[in-house]
């Protein structure tokens, strides 16, 4: 497998806020190719996180292209703002509300690139009507909420079923996961189909730093 297939979009969940822009430039430094902004309403998930200002504040820091999952209840009502904060890519969870396949076309209608997502418990077939209208899936490989949680492996099967269902269908459409992904879990769903990894905790929780996080993440990609 070729290396270079392999994405990485660091997660700033598990940043230093303190720290933000630092951090973010030290990914971007060791080789990030986006970043991930987790967007949590503590209604959809229990837990509160950033808003458009977070993605306002990061815009001027890095080249790299900002992916905003929006972990929210009504994501047509913030669409619009994270789109001019300077989002690059919106992923939209199909068990939010409202209609979904109107709500990726709105996205798309911003100029912006959409992705579709689904909780571990969702099955796939939650998402095959959409396929066509999006960029990329997400598979979530923990529940969606908390930073920090661990690999849940039945989630493999997914990544397998959402690689097959875009195979068959010839599209463009990125695969990535999120969730528990690190030197270990990596080969394994990158063996599953993905080609785009969140990490959090396992980039900017690392003790020797950002780069060699990194570094050991896409080494571990090439043996899977």
């Amino acid at each position: 497998m070729n290396p270079t297939a392999v994405k990485l979009a660091p997660s700033i969940l598990s940043a230093d806020f303190a720290r933000l822009g630092e951090q973010v430039r030290a990914a971007e430094a060791a080789g990030a190719d986006r970043i991930h902004v987790d967007v949590m309403d503590g209604h959809f998930v229990p837990n509160l996180s950033m808003g458009p200002v977070v993605v306002k504040a990061l815009r001027p820091v890095t080249k790299l292209p900002l992916e905003t999952h929006l972990m929210i209840e009504e994501p047509d009502r913030y669409i619009e703002a994270f789109a001019q904060a300077g989002s690059d890519t919106l992923i939209i969870h199909v068990e939010s509300a409202g209609d979904l396949r109107q709500t990726l076309r709105r996205v798309k209608a911003l100029g912006k690139k959409v992705g579709v997502t689904f909780k571990p418990a969702t099955p796939v077939s939650a998402i095959e009507a959409v396929l066509p209208d999006v960029d990329l899936v997400l598979v979530m490989t923990v529940e969606p909420g908390f930073g920090g949680q661990k690999f849940r492996h039945e989630t493999l099967a997914k990544i397998r079923e959402v690689c097959e269902l875009i195979g068959k269908a010839n599209l463009n459409i990125e695969l990535e996961v999120d969730g528990g992904i690190d030197a270990t879990t990596t080969p394994l769903v990158v063996a599953a189909g993905a080609r785009v990894l969140v990490a959090g905790a396992a980039v900017f929780g690392a003790p020797d730093g950002v780069a060699a996080a990194m570094g050991r993440l896409r080494q571990a990609a090439t043996v899977a």
